[in-house]
């Protein structure tokens, strides 16, 4: 943290080793919100967010990101905190778009939450290209109301092994830790070992895993370009694609994803199961909200072999006459 974020932390005080990122997320939800307390959210949002806040008695406040280059919009953000909020969730690289925050988009989030004496709750992984990651923690008065969550997942590739953890003010790390044991007891030791030589890896394997990620980002840009999607944001990091359907495709994006099971053997996940209107601040209408069902989110995490023969798939659909999308 030091030396990525300039960010002095306390290893005996600071840090909850959890099982990985989600149970951090979680343990830290339930330690520092009470019933009634607001939470601001962007939409669309990672769908473990609002059950973990909602469990806890919280009220999740949704701010719409404005596509299709998922935009905040300094106005909605600060209309959407009231003196009940306890909390922002900060997601970047954000999940499902790949969108990460700017500079100014996070010193616009930190001026909110000084303002309230409002926490904030990360969840951090890799970028891509020339995107600096910023952690929300190292602008001025966030490091005391920030808690960083984040795992091995991602950046090792063992999704199973469930080493995550949460980073933050002693009492916050504290109340987390004690949560944690009465969720899951501990994190599995022998991979407690593991991530602390994986965490000790060469410079050179985080620009080369960076690299491969931007290969496959740029793959699966190019495979759902040819068979007609709408690639308005290309991913800065995060390994997800948000990908509108194509312009005379008449399918909803369930139906689309279906669609892509049945006859290419091809899995994706439909958008709409990522937005949230009903709880947003800003009053919408039916039509102002119909890019909800156009979207749907593809990850590029996969193996060369495993990319490659989804867009033989994928390629082979198109030109089957059975596909809408022709």
């Amino acid at each position: 943290m030091k030396k990525m974020h300039d960010l002095d932390v306390n290893p005996l005080t600071d840090i909850a080793i959890c099982c990985g990122q989600t149970e951090a997320f979680a343990a830290a939800i339930f330690s520092v919100i009470d019933p009634g307390d607001e939470v601001v959210l962007f939409d669309p949002s990672y769908e473990t967010y609002e059950g973990c806040i909602t469990m806890a008695g919280g009220v999740p406040v949704y701010v719409a990101l404005d596509p299709p280059q998922w935009n905040l919009c300094p106005g909605k953000l600060l209309k959407s905190f009231t003196g009940r909020t306890k909390a922002i969730v900060l997601n970047s690289p954000h999940n499902p778009t790949g969108k990460v925050f700017s500079k100014e988009e996070l010193e616009l989030i930190a001026e909110a939450c000084c303002r309230w004496d409002c926490l904030a709750i990360t969840d951090e992984h890799i970028t891509f290209d020339d995107k600096k990651h910023i952690s929300l923690a190292s602008l001025p008065g966030m490091q005391k109301r920030t808690i960083i969550t984040s795992s091995l997942s991602k950046t090792f590739s063992v999704t199973g092994w469930r080493i995550g953890w949460a980073i933050a003010p002693a009492f916050a790390a504290s109340a987390t830790r004690n949560i944690h044991v009465k969720i899951t007891d501990s994190a599995p030791a022998p991979f407690q070992e593991a991530a602390l030589t994986a965490l000790t890896s060469p410079p050179e394997y985080f620009e080369g895993l960076k690299k491969e990620y931007e290969f496959k980002r740029d793959f699966i840009v190019k495979v759902l370009t040819s068979i007609g999607f709408q690639i308005h944001f290309k991913p800065q990091g995060s390994i997800f694609l948000f990908a509108e359907l194509p312009k005379n495709c008449l399918l909803s994006d369930v139906e689309d994803v279906k669609e892509l099971i049945k006859e290419a053997g091809v899995v994706a996940v439909p958008g709409c199961g990522f937005f949230h209107t009903k709880l947003s601040m800003e009053p919408l209408s039916e039509a102002s909200c119909s890019y909800q069902k156009r979207y749907v989110r593809f990850a590029f995490c996969k193996s060369i072999a495993t990319l490659a023969a989804a867009a033989q798939k994928l390629s082979d659909l198109k030109n089957a006459t059975r596909y809408e999308h022709s």
